[in-house]
């Protein structure tokens, strides 16, 4: 099998090409990085003791089961090249912002007896999904999800909570703002208003979060009333301890992450930046990522170790995290590449998709085919490629007849982040946390049940609304 994958993978391109061409691309190049999204869904589910002390190593094996052929087709400096691509402007600012807020947020400590019930939980809920759109998916993530399962490490079920946290703290709050969502953020540096952004996502935002919201308290509710009336759960204790906040200090730090993070995007210095090995690296993304870097140190020197112990703080979800996304941050360039090429590439079918006979949009197709591909793929790179297949004007996408189009991208790449595990950088974040604090959450596809029965009900009353009756 090994030998078959190398020599298909070989055969993919003619040995005189000197760069990766993603019009002119075999599929076969994807296939390393689909090996790797099969062995994340698969491994925990039928090899979970191997899995979990070797998932680092079976990454590499795949990333390497793309690098080798690409060196021997393309040449060793083009491997480096694409190597280096993938960390300067991809990978590096994925994992440091992550570092950033997985540290910050844990030297924020939430002590006394915060008890879960479905009031507090959805209570909960809700501030996470408020503030994704202020401080990101990320950062509302990592700030959220400890102070959540401390409220409910007595519950006896507590597999929703976390999966209902990552469909609305982690994914669909974030679409309010473009601080909320990266996706968001780039269609706000190519042209779209800050205000559009607030204006027309409202909507959706609100619509998704009122019902799943409701949808959660019914479901918790039925299970707190379960465990209370089979004893699965202690009772509420009479006496109460006060709520009290300890590592408040990073709150400030938490605020210096979000100031850099506009920064690197509103701040255009009159410097070329610099080129490190084919690859650029702009002096305002070197400024966050310093800043990023900054704040994680002062957090660690800042913050008393009874405050991370309290938090039970370990670097193991961030390394795990590390290490499966620097495989697919690698693997998955000749994808993207491949969808950049649009009806010139070897996924032209479902590029064309979108588009009728006459050339106009088809925005339910441009929401699908958006939120689809983000939810297995990167959604910021997934973002551009639409909005530039919709014609990169943000003016006129803004206020022209493309209109919806520019909403069914926005709305796509942001809420079906939350179809995955994988599509959304706070997702697998979350599930780490959890499994280490004991909840015994899903496998890839388990979560995916729970994502299709739950968010596609969703997201077909969204295609009526905005797509095919254009109600607003």
């Amino acid at each position: 099998m090994r030998s078959l994958s190398f020599l298909l993978l070989l055969a993919a391109f003619p040995a005189s090409a000197s760069d990766f061409d993603g019009s002119s691309a075999s599929l076969l190049w994807g296939l390393p990085f689909a090996l790797i999204l099969l062995s994340i869904a698969l491994g925990p589910l039928f090899f979970s003791h191997i899995w979990h002390h070797h998932f680092g190593k079976i990454t590499a094996f795949w990333t390497l089961l793309f690098l080798t052929p690409f060196i021997i087709t393309f040449g060793f400096g083009a491997g480096v090249h694409t190597v280096v691509h993938a960390l300067v402007e991809e990978y590096i600012p994925f994992i440091l912002l992550l570092l950033a807020l997985y540290t910050i947020s844990g030297g924020i400590f939430v002590s006394g007896d915060l008890h879960g019930s479905p009031k507090l939980n959805t209570i909960l809920l809700a501030v996470g999904t408020a503030l994704s759109s202020i401080m990101g998916t990320t950062g509302a993530a990592m700030l959220m999800i400890r102070p959540l399962l401390k409220a409910n490490h007595k519950r006896h079920y507590r597999v929703h909570i976390v999966i209902f946290f990552i469909f609305l703290v982690a994914n669909i709050g974030g679409g309010l703002t473009p601080l909320g969502d990266p996706p968001l953020f780039l269609g706000f540096l190519k042209g779209v208003d800050f205000m559009w952004t607030v204006k027309h996502m409202l909507l959706p935002v609100l619509i998704s979060s009122v019902i799943l919201l409701a949808v959660f308290y019914i479901i918790d509710s039925r299970h707190f009333n379960r465990e209370q009336s089979e004893h699965l759960a202690p009772a509420p204790s009479d006496k109460e301890e006060k709520v009290k906040i300890y590592g408040k200090w990073n709150f400030l730090l938490l605020a210096g992450v979000v100031g850099a993070v506009l920064l690197s995007g509103l701040w255009k210095p009159n410097h070329p930046g610099f080129e490190i090995l084919g690859s650029h690296y702009a002096l305002q993304n070197l400024m966050r990522d310093g800043i990023l870097l900054a704040l994680t140190a002062v957090s660690w020197i800042i913050t008393p170790k009874q405050v991370r112990a309290g938090n039970e703080f370990n670097f193991e979800p961030i390394a795990e995290v590390g290490k499966l996304f620097l495989g697919i941050f690698i693997t998955i360039s000749p994808v993207l590449a491949i969808l950049k090429a649009g009806e010139t590439g070897a996924l032209a079918s479902v590029v064309s998709l979108v588009h009728d006979a006459a050339g106009n949009p088809i925005n339910v197709m441009y929401f699908w085919m958006s939120g689809i591909l983000s939810a297995f793929l990167d959604n910021a790179p997934t973002y551009l490629v639409f909005f530039n297949m919709a014609g990169g004007d943000a003016q006129a996408l803004m206020t022209g007849h493309l209109f919806h189009s520019l909403l069914a991208i926005s709305m796509g790449s942001v809420f079906m982040g939350a179809l995955t595990y994988i599509g959304n950088a706070p997702n697998f974040m979350v599930k780490a946390i959890a499994e280490q604090r004991g909840v015994p959450m899903p496998s890839f596809f388990g979560y995916m049940a729970w994502s299709v029965i739950v968010l596609v009900p969703l997201f077909a009353l969204h295609t009526m609304i905005f797509f095919v009756w254009q109600l607003f």
